[in-house]
């Protein structure tokens, strides 16, 4: 009989801001408060980078061309992105987090993993730590997040989705296994539609159906992620929380809803892959050589290209040029374009380049 390692048992917090762009628009806004609202270009080639709680109740999505989010309604207001606003705001929340613990790992401007294990108020209950940060984050910016509480972070992740906008759940140890069972293949975190699709062609729609395949199945039909799917299907995930961690690269990815079918269109919907990613270099304080466009087509048919450099990427106008460059090469589309995304890899420190540069001159 197969015994589970013993792993120290951890209290991780997944902590994720309510439709946070359109929060912070609502809330320098007051004329917008209580009005869908979507963060990004309105005009014909526009996409979705946010949308608030009253516009998703239409069925607006963040990643959806801004034609077919005015369609779905009408009363949609949109408001150009702020990122520099939205940035501080991340500053602020960010550094609410760092008096609970040190072991801070941030996903993206608007969500982070907190290990709370041990935490510095001394505080027992990762619910408590939980409550209180939100309460400190609503009274220091007047916005609310929500937030998951588990033993990892797979399962913290999933539980902070269950009580959004502005709430918090807990999957307890002796839930887990039952959680994840009672779940749909599609809304495990890192199962996407098209692998969700496929598990369900082999018969596996549920937590349950999945736990009862055996590694191997899994690892035959979907590689090495196979290994990863047969671990969450039984609740297991032994990933640490690690702070300020060393990146070998760093990207973002948008799956549309639309197929995408003209360079505007293309040049459009990967303008917020492009912030996000720059936003990432700025914060670590790092640069990358090696710019990657990843495209998928409406046929699911996968392709990537790729230029390296022999100094990095110094500039987020520098980044939108290459990535143009890539964007150009695919063209004429021989079909309609379903993903887009971009990473910046070989990453370095920008204290090394400058240092490296410097020494050009002697």
């Amino acid at each position: 009989m197969d015994v589970e390692p013993q792993v120290p048992q951890r209290k991780i917090i997944h902590l994720d801001m309510d439709a946070f762009y359109a929060s912070v628009e609502q809330r320098d806004q007051p004329e917008l408060r209580g009005r869908p609202v979507a963060v990004g270009g309105a005009r014909q080639r526009g996409v979705v980078a946010a949308a608030s709680y009253e516009a998703r109740q239409f069925g607006v999505r963040s990643a959806m061309p801004s034609v077919t989010a005015q369609r779905l309604c009408p009363e949609l207001v949109f408001v150009k992105p702020r990122f520099e606003v939205y940035k501080a705001v991340s500053r602020q929340i960010r550094a609410i987090f760092a008096e609970y613990t040190p072991l801070i790992e941030p996903l993206s401007l608007d969500e982070a993993y907190l290990d709370v294990t041990e935490n510095l108020p001394g505080i027992a209950s990762a619910t408590q730590i939980a409550r209180d940060i939100r309460a400190r984050i609503w009274a220091q910016t007047q916005l609310t997040a929500s937030a998951g509480i588990s033993y990892n972070k797979f399962l913290a992740k999933l539980a902070s989705d269950y009580r959004k906008p502005n709430g918090q759940f807990v999957i307890r140890p002796e839930q887990g296994l039952d959680f994840v069972a009672g779940l749909e293949v599609g809304q495990f975190h890192g199962i996407g539609p098209a692998t969700a699709r496929r598990l369900n062609d082999l018969g596996i729609f549920t937590g349950l159906d999945l736990r009862n395949q055996e590694e191997a199945f899994l690892r035959q039909h979907f590689g090495k992620a196979g290994g990863y799917y047969y671990a969450i299907a039984r609740a297991q995930d032994h990933r640490p929380v690690v702070p300020d961690r060393v990146r070998k690269s760093v990207g973002s990815e948008t799956t549309f809803q639309q197929d995408l079918t003209t360079i505007e269109e293309l040049t459009e919907g990967l303008q917020p892959c492009l912030d996000e990613v720059w936003e990432y270099c700025q914060r670590a304080e790092t640069l990358g050589r090696t710019v990657t466009l990843k495209v998928k087509y409406a046929d699911f048919q996968l392709i990537s290209r790729s230029r390296t450099f022999l100094t990095p990427v110094a500039t987020e106008a520098m980044l939108g040029v290459v990535s143009a460059e890539l964007l150009r090469g695919l063209l004429p589309l021989p079909k309609g374009v379903r993903l887009l995304g971009i990473s910046l890899s070989n990453l370095e420190p920008v204290g090394e380049v400058a240092g490296r540069q410097l020494s050009f001159g002697f």
